[in-house]
């Protein structure tokens, strides 16, 4: 283990390591910084000072009978945890951590034991025994809250815990929570800072800093803000006048206000010399736009403030950003960017952008990775009215990332809706998993750029429905992302899929219906009232579709209606006309509790109502956001627990499989007339000849079933013989019930994991691509979902449905299971009345490598 920068339960930065012999020094000034009481709850007596003896075997152990991992605050260390194990061929270790006081109640201790548990088990360890004192509650919940299968013994005055250090699905659940808590406390304290500091804005007012400046001012963000200006010296300047800043905000040149007004720099060395007063703010988030040879300076000035994050809108080259992000760390702080357009916060009233005027105030957060993408995604938003939340411009992307702001999001109560572009998935794995929790609270809408997939092996509508169900709505143009946002932001969702039409138009009715029908909806009662009706006709047609118990969702379409005088020789014209539509809409739609759209084909519908320029605009996105419904209403199941006897380190596949409760029907390798006759006597049943590598092209003659005995199983050989050559491979086995032939698929995607693909077997499905797919594992519900994804599902109406799903289930549960799984395929499965058939299975294992967004917490 190289290390890994962790996040504690506050959201600040440490780094874990093994422990070297060179830290002998740190662990004696860590052992003299501890309370008296800490010593003693951690060797049971006052022991103050670490004999020689008992240091030179601390700091040196083997990393695999006897390990140590230290936590390092910066440059001094606050934590050690080590195991040893209990005999030479022992399974069990004894564990034990101490944490210097200023970090208790941090989350340090959990961090360790994940770490010391993921190394213990690469040592062949399985169980870990920690003696601990009655009274010290905390380091007892620390093992007993983790999620472990612990037993408790008292005895001597000592408590003695005992539990396997294989993950465990409430371990896991547990690992997940924390750190959804930490990095969401991590960013929170980014986008709702208690004051800010912004390093290069020059006094002048002109530039990247003067203008954040400006903006954070503008905005009226209510915490303190501090100016640090690195021209030469580091210097502070707890102010500057409004007029040298107010004419940037405003679009003006800032330097004619500056002149002459500005007051002279305060004396200091930057942020961390502020006199007393100042000093006494905290300062949560630091904006940095310096040249990048001053960014050491600002870093450690920044450190020593005790600044939490970094907001970097300087660009960086690759290695100045990883010695950024190192130092950061090392430091505590998180960082956002290099690259950034910056973030904003509409709860806090923050705008540390360099855009002058923010979208107002709404339930929207908004993501995105270069400056150029944001600035088009902000004017959108304010273009279409849509209210904003928050809002982050990742840049490069170097730390915080989208699955940060995610953590965040999904618990903020001023967040209704997450809308991310993502160019690049910087951990997509994780991601996936996050979304899968959060999407079932708040949707997710998102764009992925050209690389957005992650690297994966799936094409794009394999993609796009695994992230369906996983609670993300996938769009594929800005113009989308925004048509689904700003529906999901104004309006309920739909209870069913049933659509009503209203218009003043009977064309544009009929191609509204024809739209519903084409994105899979079906079309409730519509009403097309002709060009002559007036608003209130129309008014009342919108209503009595709105309360139809045939509908659950309506669109209106509203047509300029046709002159009666002279045509209209400008736009505004015809928009003066709808006025009064806009209006009787308003009315009709007030208090509705279904939604509403509606396609203004000249001028704007009411700002109750989400209007789209065209029908198909309209009709597309409110299709994803009622597939989003349908997947809610879904209950999210139940992941039931492994088969008895589930072990992922069985040697062959077979065997794997067998583990997990799998049985593949047996089949016997033969070649030549003689073989094949004694293998079909072997077997004592009609068996099936199949050439061995194609064993199911039934269509290439492949394939001979039914064959009473030996000898005419010899006479089916001699037509294989004859079609694919003398000598051919075949494999003879056993006849089954007859049913559906179907196919499995399990890989290890790189963007999502392990997944689990469905669909009928051969030719034609596979060349239509009818296969369904779910991330592992899978719960009762998502495997009976699974089952009635194909197109061709149909098929399976006579079979038994619960046994192929409880097949996918296990299946599942092996996929998540088994690092060592790279690729399996059964096919045939024979699905008939009675149960499922696995016909033939085959698969890779590779050595264990720990797979990405596994293992204990860190920083990715």
């Amino acid at each position: 283990m190289s290390g890994a920068d962790v996040l504690l339960a506050d959201g600040t930065t440490v780094h874990l390591r093994q422990i070297t012999p060179q830290d002998a020094d740190a662990v004696v000034a860590m052992h003299s910084r501890f309370s008296e009481r800490t010593r003693y709850l951690r060797y049971f007596s006052p022991y103050p000072r670490i004999p020689a003896r008992d240091l030179h075997r601390f700091v040196n152990v083997d990393h695999l009978d006897r390990e140590a991992f230290v936590v390092a605050a910066g440059d001094r260390l606050v934590a050690v945890g080590r195991y040893e194990r209990l005999g030479a061929s022992s399974h069990e270790a004894e564990v034990a951590f101490v944490v210097e006081d200023a970090y208790q109640g941090r989350g340090v201790g959990s961090v360790l034991l994940e770490h010391l548990a993921a190394a213990a088990a690469e040592a062949g360890i399985t169980r870990f025994v920690a003696e601990v004192l009655p009274e010290n509650g905390a380091m007892l919940r620390v093992f007993t809250d983790a999620g472990y299968e612990v037993t408790r013994r008292y005895a001597d005055g000592v408590v003695t815990l005992t539990f396997p250090v294989a993950p465990t699905e409430r371990s896991r659940a547990v690992q997940a929570d924390r750190e959804q808590r930490t990095e969401a406390r991590s960013v929170a304290r980014l986008l709702r800072p208690r004051g800010v500091a912004v390093y290069g804005a020059s006094a002048s007012g002109h530039g990247v800093g003067a203008a954040v400046l400006a903006h954070l001012r503008a905005a009226g963000f209510a915490g303190p803000i501090h100016h640090v200006h690195p021209d030469g010296p580091l210097r502070s300047l707890a102010d500057l006048p409004p007029s040298a800043t107010a004419s940037t905000a405003d679009g003006g040149d800032g330097a004619t206000a500056a002149a002459g007004t500005a007051r002279p720099w305060v004396p200091g060395s930057g942020l961390a010399h502020r006199g007393e007063e100042e000093a006494g703010s905290a300062i949560d988030l630091a904006v940095v736009a310096t040249p990048p040879g001053a960014l050491p300076d600002v870093l450690a000035d920044a450190a020593a403030a005790g600044v939490h994050g970094l907001l970097v809108l300087t660009e960086l080259d690759p290695a100045q950003r990883r010695e950024l992000v190192r130092a950061a760390r090392v430091a505590g702080m998180r960082v956002i960017g290099p690259g950034s357009l910056g973030l904003a916060d509409h709860a806090v009233r923050l705008n540390a952008t360099l855009v002058p005027r923010l979208p107002g105030p709404g339930r929207v957060s908004l993501f995105c990775h270069s400056g150029t993408l944001g600035l088009l995604l902000l004017a959108e938003a304010e273009r279409r009215g849509l209210g904003m939340s928050g809002f982050v411009s990742a840049g490069r992307r170097a730390d915080v990332s989208g699955n940060d702001l995610l953590q965040f999001w999904a618990e903020d109560p001023q967040t209704d809706v997450v809308a991310m572009y993502l160019e690049s998935f910087g951990n997509p794995r994780k991601f996936a998993r996050i979304a899968r929790t959060a999407g079932r609270h708040k949707p997710i809408v998102m764009l992925a750029g050209h690389t957005g997939h992650g690297g994966s092996a799936l094409d794009d509508a394999a993609m796009q429905a695994l992230r369906a169900h996983s609670g993300v709505i996938e769009v594929g143009t800005v113009g989308e992302l925004f048509d689904v946002t700003t529906l999901l932001a104004a309006q309920p969702l739909p209870t069913g899929d049933r659509i009503g039409v209203v218009s003043n138009a009977f064309a544009l009715s009929a191609l509204a219906a024809a739209e519903i029908r084409a994105a899979g909806l079906r079309v409730g009662r519509s009403g097309a009232v002709g060009p002559a009706a007036g608003p209130d006709e129309f008014a009342a047609a919108v209503y009595a579709a709105l309360h139809s118990d045939d509908t659950d969702a309506v669109v209106v379409v509203v047509a300029p209606p046709l002159p009666t005088g002279p045509l209209a020789a400008d736009q505004s014209a015809e928009t003066a006309l709808l006025a009064p539509y806009a209006d009787a809409l308003a009315k009709a739609v007030h208090e509705a509790d279904k939604p509403v759209l509606a396609s203004f084909l000249a001028g704007r519908g009411p700002a109750e109502v989400p209007s789209y320029r065209s029908i198909e605009e309209a009709v597309r996105a409110l299709a994803q956001v009622t597939r989003r419904a349908a997947w809610l209403r879904e209950p999210p199941g139940t992941l039931p627990p492994p088969p008895p006897g589930a072990d992922p380190l069985a040697p062959t596949i077979d065997t794997l499989l067998h583990a997990y409760g799998v049985t593949v029907v047996p089949s016997t390798r033969a070649a030549g007339g003689d073989e094949v006759a004694a293998a079909t006597a072997a077997y004592a049943a009609p068996v099936a000849l199949k050439v061995a590598d194609r064993p199911n092209r039934i269509d290439l003659g492949a394939v001979r079933l039914n064959l009473g005995g030996p000898e005419e199983a010899r006479r089916a050989y001699a037509d294989l013989e004859a079609l694919f050559g003398a000598g051919v491979e075949v494999l003879v086995q056993p006849m089954v019930s007859p049913g559906v032939a179907c196919v499995v698929e399990i890989f290890d995607d790189p963007a999502f994991g392990p997944v689990v693909g469905f669909g009928l077997a051969g030719p034609v499905p596979e060349l239509v691509g009818d296969r369904a797919w779910r991330a592992a594992p899978l719960t009762d519900t998502d495997a009976a979902a699974l089952v009635r994804a194909p197109k061709a599902a149909p098929l399976l109406a006579a079979a038994d449905a619960s046994a192929l799903a409880q097949l996918l289930v296990d299946l599942g549960r092996l996929a998540a299971d088994t690092a060592r799984l790279r690729h399996l395929v059964l096919n045939p499965v024979l699905v008939h009345a009675a149960g499922v058939s696995v016909l033939h299975a085959r698969g890779e294992l590779t050595e264990a490598t720990p797979r990405p967004d596994t293992g204990p917490r860190q920083l990715r």
